[in-house]
């Protein structure tokens, strides 16, 4: 994270107040029968600032959200670059949900994934889809890349009526495609992905999102929920204590969380721009040493030149001439290279970014300059989820690069993690566990630098109630939003 972005960056929500009964404020009630909807929600989000922990254990309200929540949601199922060539495909599963995402002559297509004789899936894992098509490995019935039936064998031995090509035709999933990857939704009447994702997507257009490829992808099965998961990358406020070596090196001008913690209050303010400038290159060299794709190795280099820079003696000023020169000389050293950078000044005036972008429901990039990491978490179970992690970067247009292959998950506790996410990985399962504990009935948020939990968990009670697909696409695009956001009107 930049060090002064975070001190910078403007709260233009506010938390709303609570009404009598506890529950969060909004400029528009919803109607009626939208209350009554969300008072049946069990475990329901009723304060803003408190979360009932047994929504991230009780097999219930997972059922619930099984039903209602992930059936109706954008979903990024891969990165463009995953099914490079055309006929190329890739099994995305949610749940007990299988669709195939394909690259076909007239762009993405995904389809329900199970054969219309009698039900097995057509491919698992990822394939091509060669002239004889997706081939069922059960009685080798087969379908083009556009879903359509092109052999039955054994065809005279079925009633015609049972062979209407519209009716063997693979059934449609809803796909579209944004940021250099594909998306799913399972509901085919479900609003416009770019309408359900919120103010994220110009931050991230404007830093080319969609140059960006694969440097490394690492997965792994952790024993908890998959929210639980999620939220602990939905703050910065954990870094103190769960990433020390971090929080060390970052300059107390930007630690924004006040000065009641021994590490900040043992350090004095930066006496000089130049120190300054030194421990900021020792804070972007740990976070790419640990997180590992936030900040590559090259902008790194492009970093260390500038060390010995002229630089104002003011620490503000110092601060703002360095970073103005780093993402000029990266935005010219990397097009230098053939590389797609966008044009970091222009972005970081006109786009104000967040260290971690979130967009509903799971899915995460974290930019810094022209680089970024990504996360993914999807449920398996009430208690466990798949937790995934990209390193992105630009890479020259003109260097030739592998199509990138799901990982095999990792136990949660394998040391060859980068630092940093092995550090939250040991946190979550004691949480998951912690939240069991006697007496503990709720989290309880800051309303200023938590709220990004409070927002997208109300956004599920939406979801069970069933809200109308507009309102819920509206709050879709305000829980997707930058960490450390206050809580926000979701408008209902």
């Amino acid at each position: 994270m930049e060090p002064t972005a975070a001190l910078q960056r403007p709260r233009s929500a506010t938390c709303p107040a609570d009404s009598a009964t506890g529950g969060p404020a909004s400029a528009a009630s919803p109607d009626t029968k939208g209350a009554d909807a969300l008072s049946q929600v069990p475990l329901r989000v009723t304060n803003p600032k408190r979360i009932p922990a047994r929504r991230y254990y009780d097999a219930e309200f997972y059922r619930l959200e099984s039903e209602r929540l992930w059936p109706k949601v954008w979903q990024m199922a891969c990165r463009l670059e995953e099914i490079p060539e055309i006929g190329d495909w890739i099994e995305y599963q949610i749940l007990d949900k299988s669709v195939l995402v394909i690259r076909t002559k007239t762009g993405i297509k995904a389809f329900h994934n199970a054969c219309r004789h009698r039900g097995v899936k057509l491919g698992e894992g990822v394939g091509h889809c060669t002239a004889q098509g997706l081939v069922c490995p059960f009685h080798g019935w087969r379908w083009n890349m556009d879903g359509e039936n092109i052999f039955v064998f054994g065809r005279a031995e079925f009633d015609e009526a049972e062979l209407d090509p519209t009716d063997l035709a693979l059934p449609p999933c809803r796909v579209e495609t944004w940021g250099g990857c594909a998306f799913i939704n399972l509901d085919n009447d479900a609003p416009p992905l770019l309408e359900c994702l919120g103010e994220g997507v110009a931050r991230m257009d404007a830093r080319h999102v969609d140059r960006l490829k694969v440097d490394w992808w690492s997965s792994t099965i952790l024993p908890v929920n998959w929210k639980l998961a999620m939220e602990a990358f939905m703050e910065g406020y954990h870094v103190m204590a769960t990433h020390p070596h971090l929080h060390a090196v970052t300059t107390p001008e930007a630690r924004r969380y006040g000065a009641d913690s021994p590490l900040v209050s043992a350090l004095p303010p930066t006496e000089s721009a130049r120190k300054y400038v030194d421990m900021t290159l020792v804070h972007l060299a740990t976070l790419s040493e640990g997180m590992g794709g936030m900040i590559d190795g090259w902008e790194l280099e492009v970093a260390e030149t500038l060390r010995d820079m002229d630089l104002p003696e003011d620490v503000g000023a110092g601060a703002m001439a360095f970073y103005t020169r780093l993402r000029a000389e990266i935005t010219r050293q990397g097009r230098a290279q053939n590389r797609p950078v966008p044009d970091l000044i222009k972005a970081a005036a006109e786009h104000p970014f967040s260290a971690v972008e979130y967009f509903f429901p799971n899915y995460f990039l974290l930019p810094m300059f022209s680089s970024m990491a990504s996360y993914r978490a999807r449920p398996l179970g009430p208690e466990s989820c798949l937790f995934e992690i990209w390193a992105l970067a630009i890479y020259p247009e003109d260097e030739q690069r592998p199509a990138p292959t799901a990982p095999a998950p990792l136990a949660h506790d394998d040391p060859s993690y980068p630092k940093i996410p092995k550090q939250d990985y040991s946190n979550l399962p004691r949480q998951q566990l912690g939240l069991h504990a006697g007496g503990f009935e709720f989290m309880r948020l800051s309303p200023n630098i938590e709220g990004m939990i409070s927002n997208y968990q109300r956004l599920i009670d939406g979801f069970l109630a069933e809200l109308p697909a507009p309102v819920l696409a509206r709050g879709a695009a305000r829980a997707s939003s930058g960490f450390d956001a206050p809580i926000a009107d979701l408008g209902f």
